[in-house]
């Protein structure tokens, strides 16, 4: 009974830590301190209380960017992963589709996907 108790306190321990690091890392790449300053700052004048705004927002489909640093980005690849060899590398700009900055061919992070 009590080995019994232990395992499932182990499984209930994996899951979780499972759990947290699929949920963490996306938790850090939503934050964004950037926009965290734009909605603390004044309203801009000739905008109304409500909330409601007459100009256009940005398109719901606008991608932000994570930091090299979030994504801990390195100039050299990683058991032969190369930006060059990943889904989201753009050759022709030296830049990632997920993360801001120039970005080295011979370069790697997280996000590092095999292109098909």
């Amino acid at each position: 009974m009590e080995e019994e108790i232990h395992s499932r306190r182990l499984v209930l321990r994996g899951v979780l830590a499972v759990g947290c690091s699929l949920v963490f890392p996306v938790a850090l790449i939503g934050c964004d301190s950037k926009e965290g300053e734009k909605s603390s700052s004044a309203a801009p004048a000739g905008s109304s209380p409500s909330g409601t705004n007459t100009e256009s927002a940005a398109p719901a489909t606008e991608v932000v960017k994570a930091p090299q640093q979030a994504v801990q980005y390195q100039t050299e690849p990683r058991n032969g992963q190369k930006c060059d060899g990943c889904l989201h590398f753009i050759a022709g700009s030296n830049s990632c589709k997920l993360v801001e900055g120039q970005i080295s061919p011979d370069g790697w992070c997280t996000l590092w996907t095999k292109k098909s």
